[in-house]
């Protein structure tokens, strides 16, 4: 039973990894999206921002089209909106009362797996460093936010779900994906927090389990139920990057290439490039008037006049 547990938690991270970097890279190598040019832009110059204004006020703007990026700007926006949803709190309270905490919950459920695992290479690399008030500090640590992700994330989901089927306005947009998705987090999630507060008094800690997986100790003898918890909690990890739930990948692309992005486009530039290459598809839309059927590219769809006979350019 163990090694399979093993063998589960590796290939999971394995296939989520992959999964990831698939996606960004699928992300990454799509056509130019079109560029949505609301400012202020965050990475502008706090004194532009302020106002809202752009390099582009400034004189020979186009000479400094790469080198105006403020990165404190960026990370000023970024962090509240991806740790406090700021946007969804801003725009939708009702539904932040819902989303924060379960999203803040697997935030904290990650930076508890991260500190196990801190441990855990502490425990087998320097053993006399954890047995003394570091140990400690860093086992209780983890156990706070281990308990505090999980009653987080649960309610936060369970809320979600109920949202889902009972608000008249979300129950149009829902499908039975949104449904099992929330039921995977919460079935998951519940049973590895089950599976750990039911343990005997003789199984292994946490600590012990995460030196186990991280040396394939396959002698250590975890309880059946918060093996099959840590089994169906991997299986949701894998799971997350091939689904929509991946929207955390995606989001960098779309403030970075899309909110964000005001490049200058430059002869013999990278972004004429692309643009040269997005005029050459071959576009399929059932509008008739757009003539759009497959045959003629972008360019020729671009530079004709639909409302006149023929659809003459």
């Amino acid at each position: 039973m163990t090694i399979v547990l093993f063998a589960v938690l590796y290939l999971s991270l394995a296939v989520f990894v992959i999964a990831c970097i698939a996606r960004a890279v699928y992300y990454a190598r799509q056509p130019m999206h079109l560029r949505w040019e609301l400012y202020p832009v965050p990475h502008e110059p706090p004194d532009k921002v302020k106002h809202g204004g752009s390099y582009f006020e400034d004189l020979d703007w186009w000479k400094n089209g790469t080198n105006h990026k403020n990165m404190a700007g960026e990370l000023t926006f970024m962090i509240p909106e991806m740790l406090f949803l700021k946007g969804l709190w801003e725009f939708n309270r009702k539904m932040w009362i819902r989303s924060f905490p379960f999203h803040f919950g697997l935030y904290m459920l990650m930076g508890t797996i991260g500190l196990v695992f801190v441990s855990a290479l502490l425990g087998i690399f320097a053993p006399a460093l954890m047995a003394g008030g570091l140990g400690l500090a860093l086992h209780w640590i983890y156990t706070v936010t281990a308990f505090c992700g999980f009653i987080l994330a649960i309610a936060g989901a369970a809320a979600l779900l109920l949202r889902r089927l009972t608000d008249p306005q979300l129950k149009i947009y829902t499908v039975p994906g949104d449904v099992f998705n929330l039921l995977f987090f919460i079935v998951a999630l519940a049973l590895l927090l089950a599976g750990y507060l039911l343990r005997g008094p003789q199984a292994p800690g946490t600590l012990e389990v995460a030196m186990a997986v991280l040396t394939f100790d396959t002698s250590v003898k975890i309880p059946a139920l918060l093996a099959m918890g840590m089994i169906l909690s991997a299986l949701l990890v894998a799971y997350i990057p091939l689904t929509h739930m991946s929207h955390f990948i995606g989001k960098y692309f779309t403030y970075h290439s899309i909110r964000w992005n005001d490049e200058v486009n430059l002869r013999g530039s990278r972004i004429e490039k692309k643009l040269a290459e997005c005029l050459m598809y071959k576009p399929t839309w059932s509008a008739s008037h757009v003539k759009a059927d497959g045959t003629r590219t972008w360019a020729d769809v671009a530079t004709t006049n639909p409302t006149q006979e023929g659809g003459q350019k």
